[in-house]
């Protein structure tokens, strides 16, 4: 049956030719149309002239770094961004009567659209056992609800406290010290869900977690990879650092099994050739890869390398740098000689010529620099992909120097100053031990649960509470069905929201909504005024101080909901940590950091200055924290997915008009989709080969090992350019077809972008049951 009971907007779409820029006037134009649809002129001008400006509001949407003070645009954000903040900042409220007239069980069936589209929840909520509403509950009674059930726990790790990259630094320093001083490290997160298997690489080759470059350094590059990544839409002012860097005179190459519009070219709106004129080319060599296919197109590229230096010895690999900072470097060049050419060319789609072309443009180039998002680290090679990544940045001394690195590009806000906050369900003994020293208790040191495993833990019984700080928990993890069961196994799920979501509507035994001022918003405790600070991808550590009243004099902030749930569930029975002048003042959390996370001392003085604090990173000082104390050369084996005959190979991916997992509309212009996000974007060579013509109806159904089918019904075939043998859809929509099992080696990510699926003729549908 359909995961969800058709909307009809299958009979309201359209399909136009792809577009071939980006941004431009039009993006100015729909961002001011959202925005002045959710709030106010004067709301939509205080967010925008204060986002992303220093003593301002930073964007909650992506993690890309702002240009240094000075350098900034009076108008520093992107389309996504703009529409991310106000869909924040809306006028438009929940209250008790919205609960009263709405059921839970009807409020499953509309869409995340729609719920999205209600506006700003405005007091705690609670939907008891056997009741079908949410109905009101005073804080303290809801305090008092949640700590009860935390203290009849049979063990603190029938617990889960879940984070996602929208929380500040200090909400989520005093959510991991909360569920430590409880008693677990259960502390997943959105980042077990993008790019676990990043930090998992890197930590092993490297001894970082940590991409190691600066927007400077984007600036300077001669070369600039951007593979399985689309910044047209995820991080669109990643494209101002793309324009800079080729009017320096870099060169970019693109890897994607799809053409992405903001990778052909940028008209950027800051500038007049951005609106009147043709913009900027981005991708000088776009490399149309078969989904997958990156990790043998990186060992091609070393291979030829190798043999590139035998013909022209001491002028390829840059010697120095290998001998004095690397080991396992034989043995990698033994394992790369080996790998042979037909499968290279099985595994991307391409030719040798192809790959030797790609190989001139690095021979040509001093500086080089690897940016991959999502596109790679959701396989179940993800891991040995990024290690080839670093291999081939070695091979010539691509680390550690100006204008060169790695750059995994996060798509949240904070998700990288959560994981240097703690949020990590196996942090190192090193954080735990400062811990224990400044806090006086001996912190959990068994690991916990990351976001896969806390399923599987829900659905076995052994996790019998969720709590979750910001999220959207059901929509963002793999294999919806069966991640709704395991949340609905719980006695009790939480939720920390500024809106409602789909998760609120699968619940626990009891469920309760907690709403909290958000990033928009000023926050005033008994201390005074407070800001929070937010790390972005490039290490870099600053303020975030909102300008607008609240949604509701009921709201509280994310930091005093953790700090008054703490002190009433270990009033009494854990360690006597103070909550209470941690909530009044968030400096005081900040002095508390400063002596536990390095790189953060004296935090309260250095973070106000204009900048922020930009993180140690000792790759870049040649050091590397591995177990050899040097950068790790790696043998990495592909593994293809082997694909039945009829069946295609699916990656599920976000529309332009999408943050996360909320769609603000449902088209995807630049793929010129619109009206509907239930469509299956597929090579026209390879429906001629199935039998299926571009409009026809089909359910979407996954294949998995273990012999289950996974099945996403109503979905319109758009012929579209994707690679042979691939197809494309949107998730959330998509995850249904994830099986939770299907994860990367090593890092346990979901492996959403390689789905078997065949495409089935599908029936016309029935009317809707609920519009929306």
């Amino acid at each position: 049956m359909p995961e969800r009971p058709d909307d009809g907007s299958q009979e309201r779409l359209t399909v136009t030719p792809p577009k071939k820029w980006a941004t431009g006037a039009p993006a100015v134009l729909h961002a001011l149309e959202y925005s002045l649809d959710r709030t106010t002129p004067v709301r939509t001008g205080q967010t925008l002239l204060t986002m992303n400006q220093v003593g301002g509001i930073d964007c909650p949407g992506c993690a890309w770094a702002d240009p240094a003070p000075g350098h900034r645009h009076r108008n520093e954000y992107c389309e996504n961004g703009a529409k991310h903040i106000n869909d924040e900042a809306t006028t438009r409220r929940i209250g008790r009567d919205f609960f009263r007239e709405h059921p839970v069980s009807e409020l499953a069936r509309r869409s995340d659209k729609w719920l999205n589209d209600q506006g700003r929840l405005t007091e705690p909520m609670v939907k008891r056992p056997d009741s079908d509403h949410y109905e009101p509950i005073s804080w303290h009674d809801a305090f008092g609800l949640l700590a009860q059930e935390l203290n009849l726990l049979d063990s603190p790790d029938e617990a889960v406290f879940y984070t996602s990259g929208r929380a500040g630094n200090e909400a989520a320093f005093v959510l991991q010290l909360f569920a430590r001083a409880f008693g677990t490290n259960n502390l997943p997160d959105c980042s077990n869900l993008c790019h676990e298997s990043s930090g998992h690489a890197l930590h092993e080759t490297l001894g970082t977690g940590k991409g190691t470059v600066s927007l400077e350094d984007m600036h300077h590059a001669d070369l600039i990879f951007v593979v399985g990544q689309n910044p047209g839409s995820n991080h669109p002012r990643q494209l101002s650092a793309l324009e800079e860097a080729k009017r320096n005179g870099a060169r970019i190459v693109a890897v994607n099994p799809l053409p992405e519009a903001g990778l052909l070219r940028f008209k950027n709106p800051q500038k007049p050739r951005g609106i009147i004129g043709r913009g900027t080319p981005i991708a000088d060599r776009f490399v149309h890869i078969r989904v997958g296919g990156d990790l043998a197109l990186f060992q091609g590229l070393n291979r030829l390398l190798l043999e590139a230096e035998d013909a022209r010895p001491g002028t390829v690999l840059d010697h120095d740098f290998i001998r004095e900072n690397t080991d396992g470097f034989e043995a990698f060049a033994r394992h790369i000689r080996s790998v042979d050419w037909d499968d290279i060319t099985a595994a991307t789609g391409l030719t040798r010529q192809e790959i030797e072309q790609v190989r001139d443009e690095v021979l040509r180039s001093e500086r080089v620099i690897v940016c991959w998002a999502m596109g790679i680290t959701q396989h179940k090679h993800a891991v040995p992909t990024i290690r080839e990544f670093v291999n081939f940045l070695m091979l010539r001394g691509n680390l550690g120097r100006a204008g060169a690195g790695a750059c995994p590009v996060r798509g949240h806000s904070n998700v990288q100053g959560d994981r240097t906050m703690g949020i990590w369900e196996k942090m190192p003994d090193s954080f735990l031990d400062s811990l224990q020293e400044e806090f006086g208790f001996d912190p959990p040191r068994h690991h916990g649960l990351d976001s896969v495993n806390a399923i599987r833990a829900m659905l076995e019984g052994r996790v019998k509470f969720f709590l979750s700080l910001a999220g959207n928990f059901v929509r963002a993890a793999p294999d919806s069905m069966v991640t709704e069961e395991a949340m609905r196994a719980c006695r009790l799920t939480a939720h920390i929201s500024t809106k409602l979501n789909r998760t609120h509507t699968v619940c626990g035994r009891t469920a309760l909504i907690l709403p909290t001022l958000g990033r928009t918003e000023r926050d005033v405790q008994s201390g005074g005024e407070q800001f929070v600070t937010v790390e972005n991808s490039m290490s870099e550590v600053h303020t975030s101080r909102g300008r607008l009243k609240p949604a509701s004099t009921v709201l509280l902030s994310e930091v005093a909901i953790l700090c008054r749930l703490a002190h009433r569930t270990l009033a009494g029975r854990g360690p006597d940590l103070p909550w209470g002048v941690f909530e009044s003042d968030y400096g005081e959390i900040r002095d508390r950091i400063s002596r536990i996370v390095p790189g953060l001392h004296d935090f309260n003085r250095r973070v106000v200055r204009p900048g922020g604090i930009r993180l140690p990173n000792a790759v870049n000082e040649g050091v590397f924290h591995t177990e050899t104390g040097k950068a790790r050369f790696t043998r990495n084996e592909h593994e293809a997915p082997s694909v039945p005959d009829g069946h295609l190979l699916l990656q599920t991916l976000r529309s332009h008009d999408q943050w996360n997992t909320v769609p603000y509309t449902d088209n995807d212009r630049y793929r010129g989709i619109h009206g509907s996000r239930r469509v299956v974007l597929v090579n026209p060579d390879d429906l001629t080969e199935l039998g299926l013509a571009d409009g026809d109806r089909v359910d979407l159904v996954g294949v998995w090992k273990d012999g289950s089918e996974r099945r996403a019904d109503g979905f319109t075939i758009v012929a579209y350019p994707t690679k042979a043998g691939t197809a494309a859809a949107y998730y959330p929509e998509t995850n249904v077809l994830v099986p939770l099992d299907s994860v990367a080696d090593g890092s346990n990510q979901p492996a959403s972008k390689s789905v078997i699926v065949r495409l089935e003729h599908a029936p016309r549908p029935a009317p809707a049951e609920v519009p929306g």
